[in-house]
């Protein structure tokens, strides 16, 4: 049987990291010191998230859960420094690409930082979901 919460949470992770490689590496937009933060915590799910999907591991979100909600407020912290001007005192970022930056700003709302918020989400109500279940 296929565990969908396990599956969701992996294309997830997948598009989350091909989608960072893409901004990266495609259109040549820098990396903050936030956005590596985020990479370091968003990159290691596609690799343990597939081994628990192969092997249909529902305890995976106990490794998980911690660090996607990590991730949920590091996400939210870099979204504010780019949305609140007053926040800007208060940035992570004091050498090379400002963290208040915005290489996107798709509708007035969506950021990369943006992004990476839904999807740390996305994999913690996933977790949330197989925690509930057992």
């Amino acid at each position: 049987m296929v565990n969908k919460s396990l599956l969701f949470a992996w294309i997830v992770s997948i598009i989350s990291m091909i989608g960072s490689l893409f901004f990266s590496e495609r259109m040549g937009f820098i990396p903050c010191t936030l956005c590596w933060y985020q990479r370091i915590l968003m990159y290691p799910f596609v690799i343990f998230l597939g081994i628990a999907f192969y092997r249909n591991d529902r305890e995976i979100y106990k490794y998980i859960l911690p660090m996607s909600v990590i991730g949920m407020i590091m996400s939210s912290y870099h979204y504010a420094l780019q949305k609140i001007p007053a926040m800007h005192e208060f940035s992570a970022c004091t050498n090379g690409v400002p963290c208040s930056g915005q290489y996107i700003n798709w509708f007035g709302f969506v950021t990369i930082p943006f992004l990476a918020l839904i999807a740390f989400t996305f994999i913690t109500i996933m977790m949330l979901l197989l925690w509930k279940r057992k």
